[in-house]
This record gives C-alpha cells, sequence and structure tokens, in this order.
C-alpha cells in the first residue's frame, strides 16, 4: 500500500508525496474523511515533494469546502515550487497561506 499521504498530529493535517494531476484524485479522497471533521484545517505542506498546477486547484477546492462547511483552512509551509505556480496563477489572495 502507498503512504498515508495526509496524517492527523493533533489539530494539524501534515502533507506529504507528490501533489500533482497524477494524485490528486487520492488527495480528494483521502482528504473527506479527515475534513469531515470539526475546528481549524491546519495543513503542514512540508512533507510534499513535487507539485504541479493540480496542486493548485486542490487548495482551492479545500479551501472551498472549508468555507463551505464554515470551517478555517490554514496553509502552513508551502513548497516554493507551489508559492511560485500560486503566484503564477494569480490566486495567492484566495488562499489563507501563512
Amino acid at each position: 500500500g502507498r503512504e498515508k499521504m495526509i496524517v492527523r498530529n493533533g489539530s494539524r493535517f501534515d502533507l506529504s508525496g507528490p501533489l500533482t494531476i497524477a494524485t490528486v484524485s487520492a488527495w480528494l479522497r483521502e482528504s473527506e474523511a479527515l475534513f469531515a471533521e470539526d475546528g481549524v484545517w491546519e495543513l503542514d505542506l512540508t512533507g510534499v515533494d513535487e507539485v504541479d498546477s493540480a496542486a493548485v486547484s486542490l487548495l482551492l477546492e479545500w479551501a472551498r469546502q472549508a468555507v463551505q462547511r464554515g470551517r478555517q483552512l490554514q496553509l502552513r509551509n508551502l513548497p516554493e515550487n507551489l508559492q511560485c505556480l500560486l503566484k503564477v496563477y494569480d490566486v495567492q489572495e484566495l488562499l489563507p497561506a501563512a
């Protein structure tokens, strides 16, 4: 089996692995159960090692779900390459990056 991509760590969710077009559906599947929970969704992306434009869509989708469910999404430690992508797509202001 594949390593867990999202690991709950107290109130934080640690994300790891590639966040790409090839893995995005697995991320969405795995995030559903976790994000059904109450409280702040604090996502730590320290372990995310590869990203493409699908990562941007996924973060926006999570942000949308958070708003929908009246949750607060917090993003921590976005990898450099992901920050660059967010700038390219000009969506940083849509995401609550810390």
